[in-house]
Order: C-alpha cells, then structure tokens, then sequence
C-alpha cells in the first residue's frame, strides 16, 4: 500500500472516532442543559405526591447516563452510514426537546407544559427510531431504551401533574 493511502485511511479512521465524541458531546449539552435545571431540586421531586410506581431520585441519573450513552452511539452509526441528513436532524430535534424538558419540569414547576413538551419528544424520538431503522438496525435498537424510558417519564410526568394540580 502506498504511503498516501495509509494516510487517507488513518486521518479517515481518527475522523470517524473524533465523530463519536462530537455526538457524545452533543448528548453531554443536552444532559448538561437538564442538569442545570434539576440541581438541588431532589428535595422538591421528593415532596411531590407522586404515584406508587414513581421511582426513587437517586435512579434518574444512572438510567440517564446510560441513555445518553446508547442515543449518542446511535447517531454517530446513522451518521457513518449516511452522513448528516433527515435522520440525523430527527436526532438533533428530540435532543433538544430531551434538553428542554428538565428545566420545565424541574426548574419551572410547569408540571402540565412539561407534559405536553415530553409528548412532543416522544413524537420525535419514534420519527427517530423509524428514520434510524432504513439506516441501520443497531442504531434503532439503541434508541429502544431511550423511547420506553421517555415512554415512562411521559406517564409519570402526567401523573405528577395530575395529582400536584
């Protein structure tokens, strides 16, 4: 193999990696927009009436690291296959949404707002996970998890609403 060719293969093979961490990063600013508005609100999510099923506080943030893991790993295989088009901004528009629900839920108090906002999130993940799946089976598989949990926030936040109101 001639030398040039080794050097387009290895600059091609750190672009691909160096990727991975831009989409890590780009799930890291959608974690840390939400961890802003939740710092020091434990206390609050704990005084809540909340329903039976709630999960503890201490759980989110596990769950949650683990999430963002699988959709950032999600977009960066969609991306290797096609590179940044309609799936990818699906991606990036149920990102955003994930960023802004915490503060409306956590920060503001807006119970019902933030409702409405994880339905819309909900929505764009399954436009996600059906863009994703003409693309690559893994990357859809990864956003599974990510969909059933915000499936289950969606539940959890109504609840809270409903019973906070």
């Amino acid at each position: 193999m001639e030398m040039s060719q080794r050097a387009t293969r290895r600059t091609a093979g750190a672009r691909k990696w160096w990727a991975l961490v831009g989409f890590g990063a780009a799930t890291f600013a959608a974690a840390a927009i939400g961890g802003l508005g939740v710092r020091g609100t434990s206390a609050e999510y704990q005084s809540l009436d909340q329903p039976s099923w709630a999960p503890p506080s201490w759980l989110f943030g596990p769950v949650w690291t683990v999430l963002y893991a699988l959709i950032a790993i999600a977009g960066w295989l969609v991306w290797r296959r096609v590179g940044f088009g309609p799936a990818l901004w699906a991606w990036c528009a149920q990102l955003v949404l994930n960023a802004i629900w915490t503060p409306l839920f956590f920060g503001a108090g807006r119970y019902g707002l933030a409702f409405a906002e994880i339905v819309l999130m909900w929505l764009a993940i399954g436009v996600t996970v059906f863009l994703f799946r003409r693309v690559s089976r893994p990357a859809t598989f990864l956003m599974l998890p990510y969909w059933a949990w915000v499936t289950f926030a969606a539940a959890l936040n109504l609840a809270i609403w409903r019973m906070n109101a």
